[in-house]
């Protein structure tokens, strides 16, 4: 044989047993097996995780956003803290002129006055207007009074002190001039409904007006219609 007949022969591909193919057939097959479950295994957590996301709250995110910032607003301020420096003189250092004035004028802008938003909240305020109006308190009748009533003066289920505590002159006169400070002042602040000389009068007096108010506004709506036919004269 020539040596251009073996080069031949040796580049001549040799052709695979039929064993041989079916291991390749089989080890494709697996590889196509893995990649489904994977893509099966990928998609399951996607839809997973949207479902998650489907259930959190429209803001989420901005909340999310906001209490990162304030920890982070938290951990550099302790930071400073430790240093001995001004949080505040810090943070300015960190943004322009133009939006330290803007802060500033934002902050001025403020109402600290929300007004009226639940009846706890203006309960809230009137208790915290209250105890910063107190006057400082007089340590020396506070162990006074401790003396005089011993374990009664922490009260308590089984203690009755009733009749055992007498209101002092000062306090007494301080209570009734913060009464009627409270007085005054909703009388100061009141409002005064503006009458309509052209609105119909259905009522006899002012507590009637009042009734006849609440009616409409509850029910109003739905009598609307019987109203108009009484005053036209078509109701049946």
């Amino acid at each position: 044989m020539s040596a251009t007949t073996e080069e031949k022969a040796s580049t001549t591909p040799k052709e695979m047993t039929f064993a041989e193919k079916q291991a390749e057939r089989m080890k494709r097959l697996r590889s196509l097996h893995s990649a489904r479950n994977e893509a099966r295994t990928h998609n399951h957590q996607e839809v997973v995780a949207e479902e998650a996301r489907n259930k959190l709250p429209p803001n989420y995110e901005a909340k999310r956003r906001q209490a990162e910032w304030l920890l982070d607003d938290q951990a550099k301020r302790e930071e400073a803290e430790t240093s001995g420096k001004n949080y505040d003189r810090v943070k300015l250092l960190n943004i322009s002129a133009t939006e330290a004035e803007r802060l500033e004028r934002k902050k001025k802008k403020r109402n600290p006055d929300e007004g009226f938003s639940t009846y706890d909240q203006a309960t809230i305020r009137q208790y915290n207007r209250l105890v910063k109006n107190m006057p400082a308190p007089d340590m020396e009748q506070y162990d006074k009074q401790k003396q005089k009533y011993g374990d009664a003066f922490y009260g308590g289920p089984n203690v009755i002190i009733h009749g055992m505590h007498e209101d002092r002159k000062q306090a007494i006169d301080r209570m009734v001039d913060d009464l009627e400070g409270q007085i005054a002042k909703r009388a100061k602040y009141s409002r005064r409904r503006i009458h309509n000389d052209d609105a119909d009068i259905d009522y006899i007096n002012e507590r009637n007006a009042k009734f006849n108010k609440k009616l409409e506004r509850f029910y109003g709506q739905h009598t609307a219609e019987i109203k108009q036919n009484l005053e036209r004269g078509t109701a049946i």
